[in-house]
């Protein structure tokens, strides 16, 4: 039996038409804020800001749009604004750019 075509090595980070999409695992009130690798098929990051009226969803925008180099409006969470888990978008940037900016930098 075959697998599906690149599903096992895709990996939290997904072609979109319009860049590239994030599934992440999100941990507030770190003590400091950065990717920490992938954990069960999704991207880690680590943030400082609590999980308090947005501040945790504004800070996970701030920390993906620094490390990939982009402004924070081409850096979008498409789901999951009340939890741990997200869905995001990159506006402009291929898959293969993404990762090879976020899962080398750590």
């Amino acid at each position: 039996m075959s697998s599906p075509p690149s599903q096992p090595d895709a990996g939290p980070i997904q072609p979109h038409r319009q860049g590239a999409t994030i599934d992440l695992l999100v941990q507030p009130r770190a003590s400091r804020s950065g990717v920490d690798g992938v954990q069960g098929g999704l991207l880690k990051v680590r943030i400082t800001a609590p999980p308090v009226d947005g501040a945790a969803n504004a800070a996970v925008v701030d920390v993906l749009a620094e490390l990939l180099g982009l402004r924070r409006g081409d850096v979008t969470i498409l789901s999951g604004q009340r939890g741990r888990r997200k869905c995001i978008l990159v506006r402009g940037m291929a898959p293969e750019q993404v990762a090879q900016r976020l899962l080398h930098e750590h």
